[in-house]
């Protein structure tokens, strides 16, 4: 199955995570989000505070769905 990595923010009450998401070609991330389980993997990730206070770098992570309050692809956050 070919995928495209997304470059993503994701906002949590009390993180800030940047990272890359695996999509299907031509799949939105609203699609993405309707189809994900408990958790989504996210890829070269970087979790900061609210603050900009760096908390942990990872290969790999996982963000439980219900934690989410905000996924944007990154292109698109300030």
């Amino acid at each position: 199955m070919n995928k495209n990595r997304t470059q993503v923010v994701i906002l949590t009450r009390v993180y800030r995570i940047e990272g890359e998401i695996d999509l299907l070609p031509g799949s939105r991330l609203t699609d993405f989000m309707n189809g994900a389980n408990s958790f989504v993997v996210v890829t070269e990730a970087k979790v900061t505070d609210h603050t900009g206070k760096d908390i942990l770098t990872g290969d790999f992570i996982n963000v439980h769905v219900r934690n989410i309050e905000i996924i944007l692809p990154a292109s698109s956050a300030a």
